[in-house]
């Protein structure tokens, strides 16, 4: 596939997949014979990849030491293995943080839902019984 088709596919620049490969958040995308980058399905692989760790808010450092891992052959497998389970875990960290946020919401908007309206009328009730009172 061409840049183009694999931007297009993954909804991603096409200068965002250079970039990753520059900075060896994705290995090097095999050329064709003209030198045109041609991602194969293991390329493809590992945008998917890459788009979904970072989507997940996964650090970018972490991912390139897991791609020069992987580069390194098997001997690393429980180092990234290891690696993973890190980022999995401070990814359940952010997603209990954001669970209690949504919670936090929902309740204001509940608030707003239910509550202003009685509050609201009870300030004006106080106004009238001022102006009158």
């Amino acid at each position: 596939m061409t840049i183009a088709e694999v931007s297009k596919k993954y909804d991603m620049s096409a200068d965002t997949l250079r970039y990753y490969e520059r900075i060896g958040l994705i290995p090097p995308v095999p050329r064709n014979k003209s030198g045109i980058r041609d991602y194969g399905e293991e390329s493809c692989n590992w945008v998917g990849l890459m788009k979904c760790m970072r989507k997940a808010g996964v650090q970018i450092e972490a991912l390139i030491e897991y791609v020069e891992l992987f580069q390194k052959g098997e001997d690393t497998a429980q180092a990234r293995k290891q690696l993973l389970a890190e980022q999995r875990n401070r990814l359940l960290e952010r997603m209990e943080d954001m669970q209690v946020s949504l919670e936090r919401l929902n309740e204001k908007i509940a608030h707003y839902e239910q509550g202003p309206m009685k509050v609201e009328k009870q300030l004006r009730k106080l106004q009238e019984e001022r102006k009158n009172g």
